[in-house]
Order: C-alpha cells, then sequence, then structure tokens
C-alpha cells in the first residue's frame, strides 16, 4: 500500500485502476466469505443444532448455511470429520437410518451444550450481525471504497493523509496475526 496513490490525487485514467482495485478487493473477499471458521466454531455450531434435533452431515452443513444467511457453508470435508471427533469425545452417537448415518447428542453432548459459555456461531456471522468473520470483508471494501472517495475529491495534502492512515492500518492488521 506505500506509495499506491500518487500525491496529487487520482485523476483520469487513475480512476479506472482505484475502480477496479476495489472491485477486485470485493471479488476475493465475495468468493471466501462464508468459507471459513473461527477455531471452534464448527464443533459449537455440531453440537448446538444436534441440541435441537438428530441429523445427518449434508443437513448439518444445510443449517448452517442457512442460519448464517449464506454466509457460512462449511465444507463435508470439515464437518464429517468434526462429526467423528465428537463421536470420539462421546458427545455424539451415530444411527444408521435408509443408508445414512443420523447424529444424535448423547447425554454428555446435552451436558457440554448446556454447560457451554459460547453462542451459536451462526449468530455472529450473518450478514446483518455485522459481527464474526462475515464483517471483516465487508469493512475491506468499505474501507476501499472510502479511499477511493478521497483519492477523487480530496486534495494532494488530504490524499497523503489517508496514505498514512492506509500504512497505519495495514501494520495494525498484520501486528493482530503476530500476536498468536
Amino acid at each position: 500500500m506505500h506509495n499506491s496513490f500518487p500525491a496529487g490525487g487520482f485523476g483520469g485514467s487513475n480512476m479506472d485502476g482505484v475502480w477496479q482495485a476495489v472491485e477486485e478487493l470485493r471479488s476475493r473477499f465475495d468468493k471466501r466469505t462464508g468459507t471459513r471458521a473461527g477455531r471452534g466454531e464448527l464443533r459449537t455450531a455440531v453440537l448446538a443444532l444436534l441440541a435441537d434435533q438428530p441429523m445427518h452431515g449434508y443437513q448439518i452443513i444445510h443449517e448452517i448455511e442457512e442460519r448464517s444467511g449464506g454466509s457460512w457453508k462449511p465444507s463435508a470435508g470439515s464437518v464429517y470429520p468434526t462429526l467423528q471427533l465428537l463421536a470420539d469425545e462421546g458427545l455424539i452417537s451415530a444411527e444408521e437410518s435408509n443408508g445414512r448415518k443420523i447424529y444424535s447428542l448423547t447425554e454428555a453432548g446435552r451436558e457440554e451444550v448446556a454447560g457451554s459459555k459460547e453462542s451459536v456461531p451462526w449468530d455472529s456471522t450473518g450478514p446483518e450481525s455485522g459481527k464474526g468473520f462475515a464483517a471483516l470483508p465487508k469493512a475491506g471494501v468499505e474501507l476501499a471504497q472510502a479511499a477511493a472517495q478521497v483519492g477523487r475529491t480530496g486534495t494532494s495534502k488530504q490524499v497523503q493523509e489517508a496514505v498514512a492512515v492506509l500504512d497505519e492500518a495495514r501494520r495494525r492488521l498484520y501486528s493482530i496475526l503476530a500476536q498468536d
């Protein structure tokens, strides 16, 4: 992002490049939104769904997608290992029915859900919530749009100030990752 914006602001052909960059950013986030969840969120989601009723794996995937407003659709490659792990922990059991495994909570699983202080992940990932991992792409696109607006209408000094703000934001974002 360093030296990404010309000191004199945007004009003429540079505007096309800015909007193309904003659209590219939006499309990258649109593709990624809802594909990943934070650590433990899938486990919490599966337990919460099975507390409502027994389900098979693809029902779980569909319910998570539906309850998150489409912002999260876990893959079968993450759901089925999670189901196996929960079964190994004794929190769920599987029963064959019509050629499918139907999963349900065991008594230990019901106790786990009752004692959990975690909220269900779709409460923090839905499109209206403004929280959770679904909020990051939206915030990134809005930031890019604000930067483009400064570039279009700002003075040379305002553009330089905006570049400094964006550089600082980038450094702070990387410092968040470095905290792990």
